[in-house]
Order: structure tokens, then sequence, then C-alpha cells
């Protein structure tokens, strides 16, 4: 449908204050009440309307609030189909779980045609809003980008009540592409002749740049593949390494890295063309100007190598003097132009550093480096520094000071000292290259700075080529280069085999096959050590948590995560840690980086969870939201049953029994955690969490043994 992008304020906009309820910020001090942008909606029959947030709570929020405003946007015929619906699809959730899930504050709002969508929502929850919403039923849904791919939801009106949006990183302006992914859902097929994309105005939107994002078509495709474990030992076990590695030559990954070296190597052709026209220019009658122009350079390169050392020098024994000082002695430091006597009053700093603290006449305390004197200082005197002296008091700074002026009175004040040329050996070498280069015919030329100038323009593209060169030769054939370090880690660590130039897969590598998890090495590796074995069914699941689990807050966070009594499964989770250190140390050695650290983030509640213990208590002691709790509780059950097929595969050292044991351990854990929420099974859904990239499962209640 033809997309027509409209911007306005909507009716009941103030500017500054504390602001009316209900409204939607924006960054240019701008308040937009959600009720009268819908109401305006609706007036011009622009419902039903997607309106992106960007932000969970926001769209908790916005349904709130125009709850509170007494927004109602549905009949009382919609409202009995609405009630139908979600008493059909919510029949079989247990009483005791709706108020923890927020059952009835949800259900009021979408009787009035209001609803939220996120990832943090409970799975049937966001498929009923969506069945509701496709109906017609539902008139408004705030959304996150839960709503922006994956799912087919079209509406009438798309809104953006930003432009900005968080990356993951730090918030920044939305692409062309994503303006584009998030508008495309305005216009539905069969019923609508044309879409709306509506842009809430504020007093930042550039409406220039708003006309190019919406008449941007063409959006860059960057590739994400990468080869890995489990993917490199599929590959070698079916076709062998030589066919795998050209199968990985010829991926689209590999293709974009040989677009770009299309590019290098044209302007390394560039640049090899002016070097020759500069060659020309440089070209003298009296001999090889390229090496005049050597000579030239050494000295130039030995003349600032020189300065450096002496510099070094300098510092090195600035740094020394500053080192050898006491507190009482007086120093001369420069104050601009001019040079005045300091008083030594603390030694701080370190041994390599010092930071020696100084009072001057003027009564100031200032901390001294390197920088400060890089002449070096000597004292010139002392001054004893009585006992207690506190340099953050005003008094103790005057009367020292006065002392000091009394102290140093008449005295001549030292003029900052010059270190003497350079060291003998420096000297002659800059003597035998002068002499060379008098000695040169070339030196002779008439015009030999015309030559030099050019002969410096190429000495400066040849080094630009070079480098040009190097990018050249690290991008060629970069997939297949990394697929050999993939295969040379996994051959180091056994689950491949190379002997006389053919690799095989090993035993250990055929479980690593069955293993499609993000973790996959470090999966594989507690698997063969037999760190789980002697836990019960929670513990396990509990320990398996850590290694799909990845938590919200920042890595840098000094929130603690709770753990799960025993001390059995707490010597699992460090093991695990411990294992996966040692695999991101081995791939440093070969420049990989696939493996991270365990997070215990989701241990206690999977243990509370396989333990039988009800969703409030487990959702109050862990803070996840019900949607996060079930779809990380589907992501261990997954790895768990990856793990149950796993250990058939596990070596004869472990013991046929321990493998059948893990087998049956691992079944036993998924099965306990496929209860409640958790076993309300997708029955069509198309919804996907692009909030976190993995897929969400719908609202249909199963058995465990379904």
């Amino acid at each position: 449908a033809r997309q027509l992008s409209r911007s306005w304020t909507g009716q009941g906009a103030s500017r500054g204050g504390s602001g009316s309820r209900g409204a939607s910020r924006n960054r240019g001090g701008q308040r937009v009440r959600r009720a009268d942008m819908l109401e305006r909606l609706k007036r011009a029959n622009l419902l039903p309307a997607l309106v992106f947030v960007f932000s969970r709570a926001g769209c908790n929020a916005a349904v709130e609030q125009c709850m509170i405003d007494g927004v109602r946007l549905t009949t009382d015929i919609e409202r009995r189909e609405i009630r139908d619906v979600v008493e059909t699809r919510c029949a079989d959730l247990p009483a005791e779980d709706r108020s923890v899930l927020g059952y009835y504050e949800w259900f009021d709002g979408l009787e009035r045609g209001l609803a939220a969508h996120h990832a943090g929502m409970l799975p049937l929850f966001k498929e009923t809003v969506e069945e509701l919403f496709t109906r017609g039923l539902v008139k408004a849904v705030f959304a996150t980008e839960t709503l922006a791919l994956g799912i087919n939801m079209p509406a009438r009106t798309v809104v953006l009540e930003r432009m900005v949006k968080y990356n993951g990183q730090t918030h920044a302006e939305i692409t062309a592409g994503e303006y584009t992914q998030f508008t495309g859902r305005a216009g539905r097929r069969g019923i609508d002749t044309e879409g709306h994309a509506v842009v809430v105005w504020s007093d930042e939107l550039e409406p220039q740049a708003l006309a190019g994002l919406a008449s941007t078509r063409t959006f860059p495709l960057k590739s994400s593949f990468r080869p890995s474990y489990n993917m490199a030992v599929n590959l070698v076990e079916r076709l062998g390494r030589p066919a795998a590695r050209e199968v990985l030559e010829t991926s689209f990954a590999q293709f974009q890295a040989d677009a770009g070296v299309v590019g290098l190597a044209a302007q390394v052709r560039k640049h090899e063309h002016a070097m020759a026209g500069y060659a020309e220019s440089m070209t003298c009658h009296l001999g090889d100007f390229a090496e005049y122009a050597d000579i030239r350079r050494q000295i130039s390169d030995t003349e600032k190598a020189h300065t450096r050392d002496g510099a070094n020098r300098r510092k090195a024994a600035a740094a020394e003097q500053l080192g050898e000082l006491a507190i009482g002695d007086i120093i001369v430091v420069t104050a601009g132009r001019r040079t005045a006597p300091a008083l030594v009053v603390d030694i701080a700093g370190s041994a390599d550093e010092p930071r020696p603290a100084v009072l001057t006449i003027d009564r100031r305390v200032r901390k001294l480096s390197v920088v400060d004197v890089p002449h070096g200082v000597t004292p010139i005197s002392t001054l004893t520094v009585p006992r207690g002296f506190d340099a953050r008091s005003a008094n103790w700074r005057r009367d020292l000071a006065r002392a000091l002026a009394d102290h140093t009175n008449g005295m001549t004040m030292p003029r900052a000292r010059r270190e003497a040329s350079g060291p003998l050996e420096a000297d002659e070498e800059l003597i035998r290259l002068r002499s060379a280069m008098r000695a040169h015919p070339c030196h002779g030329c008439s015009d030999r700075e015309q030559h030099a100038r050019w002969a410096a323009r190429y000495h400066k593209l040849e080094s630009e080529t070079q480098a040009l060169r190097r990018r050249v030769e690290t991008r060629t054939n970069t997939v297949a280069r990394q697929f050999d370090r993939v295969c040379a880690l996994l051959a180091e660590l056994g689950y491949l085999d190379v002997t006389n130039d053919k690799t095989r897969v090993t035993d250990t590598g055929r479980m690593l096959a069955r293993l499609y998890t993000d973790q996959d090495l470090l999966t594989a590796e507690c698997l063969k050590s037999g760190i789980w074995h002697g836990l019960d069914i929670a513990e396990f699941a509990a320990a398996c948590s850590a290694l799909v689990f990845e938590s919200r807050l920042p890595e840098d966070s000094d929130e603690t995560p709770a753990l799960p009594p025993g001390q059995l499964l707490r010597g699992a989770l460090a093991e695990q840690e411990r294992i996966a250190g040692a695999l991101m140390q081995t791939e440093s050695e070969h420049r990989l980086n696939f493996v991270r650290m365990p997070n215990s983030g989701f241990a206690f509640a999977a243990w509370a969870w396989a333990n039988g213990q009800p969703l409030r208590r487990v959702l109050r002691s862990s803070g996840l939201a019900p949607g996060d709790f079930v779809r990380w509780c589907r992501q261990l059950i997954d790895i768990l049953a990856q793990i149950s097929e796993a250990s058939a595969d596990l070596p004869d050292t472990s013991g046929a029994d321990e493998a059948a044991q893990m087998r049956v351990t691992a079944q036993s854990a998924a099965q306990s955690l496929r209860r409640g929420v958790v076993a309300y099974t997708s029955t069509g859904s198309q919804s996907q969490d692009n909030e976190t990239g993995q897929s969400t499962e719908g609202s249909k209640l199963t058995t465990p043994s379904e």
C-alpha cells in the first residue's frame, strides 16, 4: 500500500512544566498526550494503529496512561468478541498465576482496544494481542521492535513517537532501513488502498531528514556469517575439509570481503600509476635521485630519533630527581615566564611516576610531574615543615608560605638547565650520512629541491600503497582462513584428527556436531569433562542454564545473582567458568572469539521452577518479566534436549552407564521445566522476538507428555 508520511503535534499538546498525564516525551521538550493522539487518529479513520515506543516499560506505561485518561476505542459488540477470544485462549491458564502475570489489567486494556507488545510479555498474551489486532478488535498496540519483523500484523497507520532508539550501546537515530521496516506495517492488503506513516512532531525533528529516510530504498546488506565449531565438524564430516573450504569460499560473506578487495586493488593500481609519474618527475641527469633521497630520509630519521632519545633521557632524569626529593626541600619551579621557589610538603605517586606536592609563595599547593620539570630539579635549600601540616587549611598554607618567602628572600633563582647535545655515536652517524649526502652527484643539481619534493611525495604514496597491499592480503579468503583456525583449535582439543593432511571427525567431534547452541564448544567440553555427574534433576537444569542465559544488565553491573543451595551444584558452576576461561585463552591463541563466560543469573529461577515452586515465587526471586522467564526456560529445554542426544556420543572412557544416566537426567530436567506457563506452545504463530533474536512461542496449553 502507498504510504503517506505525516507529522503533527496532536491536540492538547503543551510546552514546558511538569506536563500532562499520559503524554509522549520528546527530546525537544514537546509533550503530546497519547489520548489526544488516538482520538485524532480515530476521527480521521486511521485506526487500527501500531505505535512504536522502543521501550518495554514505555509500552506498558502508554497503555496504563491511556486507560487512566479514559480512552475506549471499542464498541459493545467488539468488547464481547474480545472477551470470547481471551476466555477461550486463556481458559487453561492457572487461576493462581493470573494475578502475578497481570492478566486482569491486560484484559481490561484489551476490552478498551489497547494493548502492549514486547518481549517481556507472556507468549500467550502476545499471540492473543496479535490475533485481536489482526481481526481489527484491538485498535492501538504500543510495541517495541518485536512487531517490526517476523509477524504478519499490518495496520492502517504506523506511529513513530521518536526517531531515536537504543541500539544496544547508545541511543541513535533510526536508519533508513529501520524506518522502512517500521512503516512497512502500514496498509492492510485487500482492506486499505493506502497506508499512513505518522511521526509525532518535536522541536528537533528535521523534515528534510525525515523525507530522506522515507525516500531511501537501497540498504546495504552486511553478512554476519562466521564458521563456528559445530558447523566445522558437520562440514568436515559430510563434505571433507577441502570441499568444505571451497563451499565457504563461495559464501556471501566472502563475496562481500572480495568486493571490498576489488576497491582496494583498484586504489593500489591508481597509486602505482601516480608513483610512476612521481618517479619520472624526480629523475635527475646527474645520478640516482631515489638513492640520494633515501640518504636524506635517513638523516631526517636519525635526527628525529636523536631528539626523541634526548627527550626520553631528560624525562627519566627528571623522574629520578623528583623521586629523590624529601619533605622540606626547596626547589625552583616555573610559573609562566618567571621562576619561583616552592617547598616540598608531601611525597606522592609511585617510584615510576613520582608526584610530590609543593607549596608556592602565593599559597598554592600543586603536584609536580616530569612535565613540570622537563630539565630536572635540584633542591637549593631546606625548610622545616611543621608536623601535622594540612594542605587543605588556608591558615597552614599562609603561615608556611610566609616562612618560605622569608627564607628565600635575597636568593638568586637559578635558570633552567639545558641538556647538551646527544651521545657521540649519534653525532658520528649523522656526520657519516651528511658526508655521503654531500658526496652524492645529485647534491650539486640545480633542481635538487624540486626533485626532493617529488621524491617525498613518492615515498609517502609508497608507504600508503604498502599498507593497502597488506589490507588486501588480510581480506582475501578471510572466511576460509577463519575455518582453518577453527579446525586447528578443534584438532588441538581432540574433536578433529589431522593425519597425513587428511582430516576426520573423532567420536567427541560427533558429539559436538549434535550441539547447535552458540556455546557449542563450551557445552561439549563440560559434557566431556563429566562435571555434571552426580547432580540431581533441578541442579542439572540450573547448571545448564548458565550456558544459555544472557543478562539484560550491563557487564560491569555489581549485582550478584542468587545461587541455588548445594555445594555440588556450585562446584559445577565454578568449573564451567574455569573451562570457559581456558577455552577463551585457547581461542585467543588461534585468533578466535566464540566462547563467552557462563552467566548464572538464571540458575536460581531454573532450579526453583524445576523443583516445582509456584510461578509467583520464582518471578519474585528472579526479577524477570514473565515473557523473559518463559523464553529462557524454553531455550534451556532446547539445550537439554541437545545434551540428551549428544550424550550418546560420549567417549567410552566416560562409561556407558554414565552416558545413559546423563541422557536420562537431561530428559528429566527438560520434563520438569515443561509445566504451567512454560508448557504453552505455539500453534502456528509467526512471532519473532527481535529484541533478543530468538523465536517465541504462542498459546496452546499442552501436557508434558505432548
